[in-house]
């Protein structure tokens, strides 16, 4: 224990004293818990509502909306994900979660105002989804900077809000508000079909809304700061990255490979869900009626997203990730295997499909933003969260990409036929994913995030590195400032290490 040169007349509790004191560390952790998850509401809505946004432009414009433009289009957003998981990864370790957050949000309304407003030269359509595949490519750069940022961040402080119940709480602010976007896609574009809007209102009004979310937590972001165990676990020079490979090349691998997997059937399936319910149903439906199965669909994401919440917590994420995997699998190939008769049955077929769905919101879908935010030591905790996510973007770019292909090839002219099988090839996929996530992945269920954070200085110090490059370099005046603020007068003065 350390004592000030100068002896003043306040105190500093300690972390077992309920007083005033204490209550603002953890009252701005509360803060950062909920601010840095909200604005994942509008990524969930802005991956989800392209799914019905393909039909307003299937039904608005025919053929001049080709197949390849829709995977482009689609696409485009997993690649700015890539760049913005990757970028932001780098940027809110190096530099801070509060940049990062602040620099993420701006993009993510910059591009969703301009998916809106999107409109070609001379009121050509190619040239529409041409600017559409540029906007969503800038989305995409913030959509997937939120990730490492807004997961970083949330880990951190979910820490100290509910020890021993981070992983409840983390995924209640991460992946399950990234659902109830999902469930919003749908809601609001079917509203707007309800009302009588017409396709081109619907879609562009779609992707105005996503606006929202971000916006409203600028202010409350603009307002936090980076947490304690940043502040004092960052480093910002001399990053030693060879020996963080060589200590944690394996966790790596566990998880990017296993979001590879998760990313490659849950995108694809989900994006082109509208347009398989709309086949399904037959040439003669409705907007408003593939919306409405839509919406039932997505709605199967939230009991998923909870049970998994609840579940990582008590029987650990790595049993909940591989059994939400498995689950997945064999419902998959079941479905595969009946998938015409199933579609003689549409309610039973449309209820399976959001199981299946589901159990991958149970297990991966949870779990892989929560062992990302928390196997790795905080210092580089969003670089490595960042690689984890984009290496599973890469399985959405790729699925997304192969998908309606892969349904003509197996389907050999037959599409019910093709999608069946690639149901098929999804579960055998998922089915690997529990196979990746029991050998390469800890379970750091009962582990405080601090723990690690130790154990990767102890192994870098043995290895010969400087452990002074650790920490933020903060003003001794404001930090002064800071504890008289949280501190009652007239007592002898009492500071912990």
């Amino acid at each position: 224990m350390e004592h000030p040169k100068e002896q003043k007349d306040v105190v500093i509790l300690h972390e077992d004293k309920p007083v005033a004191a204490q209550g603002k560390p953890r009252l701005s952790a509360i803060f950062s818990v909920i601010f840095s998850g909200f604005a994942l509401l509008s990524d969930g809505y802005q991956v989800g509502v392209l799914s019905l946004v393909n039909v307003c432009f299937t039904k608005l414009y025919g053929d001049q909306f080709t197949s390849a433009m829709s995977t482009r289009i689609g696409n485009s957003l997993f690649i700015g994900c890539i760049i913005g998981q990757i970028g932001f990864g780098f940027i809110c370790d190096r530099v801070g979660r509060k940049v990062g957050l602040m620099l993420t949000t701006f993009l993510v309304i910059l591009g969703a105002a301009l998916c809106a407003g999107a409109y070609g030269h001379n009121g050509s359509i190619e040239g529409m989804f041409w600017a559409l595949t540029i906007y969503r490519g800038i989305l995409g750069v913030g959509v997937g900077g939120e990730y490492p940022c807004s997961s970083a961040s949330a880990s951190e402080a979910a820490d100290v809000v509910m020890p021993g119940r981070r992983g409840f709480l983390f995924v209640c602010v991460t992946n399950l508000v990234i659902d109830l976007g999902f469930v919003l896609s749908a809601l609001f574009p079917l509203i707007l079909g309800l009302a009588g809007c017409s396709y081109e209102v619907i879609w562009r009004t779609s992707f105005a809304f996503g606006v929202l979310p971000p916006l409203s937590v600028m202010y409350f972001r603009f307002k936090m700061d980076n947490s304690e165990i940043f502040k004092k676990n960052s480093m910002k020079k001399n990053v030693p990255y060879k020996l963080i490979a060589k200590r944690y090349w394996k966790y790596l691998l566990g998880t990017g490979g296993s979001w590879f997997f998760y990313n490659f059937i849950s995108y694809p399936f989900g994006i082109f869900a509208g347009t398989i319910l709309d086949n399904a149903i037959g040439s003669d439906a409705t907007f408003v009626q593939t919306a409405e199965w839509m919406l039932l669909l997505n709605c199967f994401y939230i009991p998923g997203s909870l049970g998994g919440a609840f579940a990582a917590d008590f029987i650990g994420r790595k049993r909940t990730m591989t059994l939400g995997f498995l689950a997945q699998g064999v419902l998959g190939i079941f479905m595969g295997i009946f998938f015409k008769d199933l579609l003689k049955i549409f309610p039973l077929f449309v209820v399976l499909y959001g199981i299946f769905m589901m159990m991958g919101e149970f297990g991966p879908g949870d779990m892989l933003g929560l062992v990302s935010a928390e196997i790795y030591p905080t210092a580089i905790r969003g670089t490595a969260y960042g690689w984890s996510a984009a290496i599973g973007k890469l399985g959405a770019f790729v699925g997304t990409t192969v998908f309606k292909p892969a349904i003509a090839a197996f389907g050999e002219g037959d599409e019910i036929l093709g999608q069946g099988r690639v149901f098929i090839l999804a579960s055998g996929l998922a089915i690997l994913g529990s196979i990746f996530t029991w050998f390469l992945i800890p379970d750091y269920s009962k582990k405080n995030l601090g723990e690690e954070d130790e154990d990767f200085r102890r192994y870098l110090e043995s290895n010969g590195y400087d452990l002074s490059n650790f920490g933020m370099r903060t003003d001794p005046a404001k930090e002064e400032m800071d504890a008289e603020v949280g501190a009652i007068p007239g007592e002898k003065t009492e500071v912990e290490a």
